[in-house]
């Protein structure tokens, strides 16, 4: 996991793609949260990989808006492609398999409603597969079955074919990012993947409002997205109803409906888009930063739960008899060009050449009373290791003790153990 980033000058067309769309969204909502946990915790890695990295925190908040690209456009009923609306469909419209006429927002809509049960629909927002360049399809409603209004939002896109994001679809989130009431992954007789989560809008569950998402993967690439909600909008809404009115089961089926995939084939080819990145040659192997987090543990902490492979970034929770706290780890090959913003007034500089800068404050993600105890280290070849610990158990729950259960004396001498100098 990423630890938050400053804007970088060498910034590339994800990073357009991705400011050009928040400032044409606005307000409205995205349907395809739950890769926040998954997708959001490993593209957001690789995305920024090397060039961008100020304070270490939980998962980046870019990264997840950018995972999908499902941000809707409020619209109109004018066929005009390129401004993001529910425009009007030609009139005659190819529905072969193979299908390369756009489809319009209007027809989207349609499909959605057609494919849920019988109820009342209100509020209708789409974008075609031709509308903006560069973002994908995606259609939501407020859908009423009689027992209370509910946010459904529809996301189709393409991705890699066996990439490291389609694999990330294939397995549940891990619930320290993504608390949820349950994950199923299953495959389909064709072979594409299907992952369902109950989870949540607020990981920290500060308002009750349950986000339920289906996302299926084929082996082509193809995704399809349908997220509901147990409310009338992601958020700043009341919640109007127990659940989201859809079952797993019914949200495996309306992922699994052909028609999706023949919308996603109609999606033009970007050649823009950026090629799912490769961690760079020095970068460290994913098992040996876990394993050497775990080894360079104090004695008398007992490891409660730690992160499996994962890129550049791991956790563990911690507990020594006095509450359960939670310790994340980065590590970084040659952030050189990005020292100037980390280690400025209040580091210091170690007699090999070694920059140092220690921070305590409050923790970044919601859980009351959580203080964020941090040591970060920059090698002279800008091999940097960053570690901090929490007095809760995540970064979105309560704290449970005064304060972590590692000192900044212990986190300090995780970060500047020649241990990670054998990871390069």
């Amino acid at each position: 996991m990423p630890v938050d980033q400053h804007s970088d000058p060498s910034s590339g067309p994800f990073e357009d793609q991705l400011s050009a769309a928040l400032h044409e969204t606005g307000g409205t909502f995205d349907g395809d949260r739950v890769a926040l946990a998954t997708a959001g915790q490993a593209r957001g890695r690789r995305l920024r990989l090397r060039r961008r990295a100020a304070v270490v925190g939980g998962v980046a908040s870019l990264a997840l808006v950018g995972v999908g690209g499902a941000l809707l456009l409020p619209g109109d009923d004018t066929p005009d492609p390129g401004n993001g609306s529910v425009a009007a469909p030609p009139k005659s419209t190819a529905t072969s398999a193979a299908r390369q006429d756009p489809v319009y927002g209007t027809q989207l809509i349609r499909m959605l409603e057609e494919r849920l049960p019988k109820g009342k629909f209100s509020d209708p927002q789409a974008r075609g597969t031709h509308e903006v360049a560069g973002l994908p399809p995606n259609a939501q409603v407020v859908y009423d079955d009689g027992k209370g209004a509910a946010a459904i939002s529809l996301s189709l896109d393409r991705i890699q074919p066996g990439g490291q994001e389609a694999r990330e679809f294939g397995k549940c989130p891990d619930e320290v990012f993504a608390p949820n009431d349950g994950c199923t992954v299953s495959r389909l007789s064709d072979g594409s993947l299907v992952r369902v989560v109950k989870g949540y809008e607020y990981p920290d569950r500060r308002v009750d409002t349950k986000m339920w998402t289906a996302d299926l993967v084929s082996a082509t690439g193809q995704r399809v997205s349908l997220t509901e909600w147990n409310a009338a909008a992601e958020k700043d809404a009341p919640i109007s109803r127990p659940e989201p009115p859809l079952s797993p089961a019914q949200l495996k089926e309306f992922v699994a409906a052909k028609e999706w995939r023949e919308v996603v084939d109609a999606i033009p080819a970007d050649p823009h888009r950026p090629a799912e990145p490769t961690p760079p040659a020095d970068a460290p192997s994913g098992k040996a930063i876990p394993q050497t987090l775990l080894a360079l543990l104090p004695k008398g902490l007992t490891v409660v739960q730690h992160s499996g492979e994962d890129g550049q970034y791991a956790y563990v929770i911690v507990e020594d008899g006095k509450g359960q706290s939670f310790v994340q780890i980065n590590v970084q090959p040659d952030m050189r060009d990005v020292a100037h913003q980390l280690y400025g007034e209040g580091s210091e500089t170690l007699p090999d050449g070694t920059k140092v800068m220690e921070r305590q404050g409050p923790g970044e993600k919601g859980g009351s009373g959580v203080v964020m105890w941090t040591v970060d280290t920059m090698r002279t070849d800008g091999f940097r290791v960053v570690i901090s610990a929490f007095n809760a158990r995540t970064q979105n729950t309560d704290a449970n003790r005064p304060t972590p259960a590692l000192s900044m004396k212990q986190l300090r001498e995780i970060a500047l153990s020649p241990k990670w100098q054998h990871l390069r």
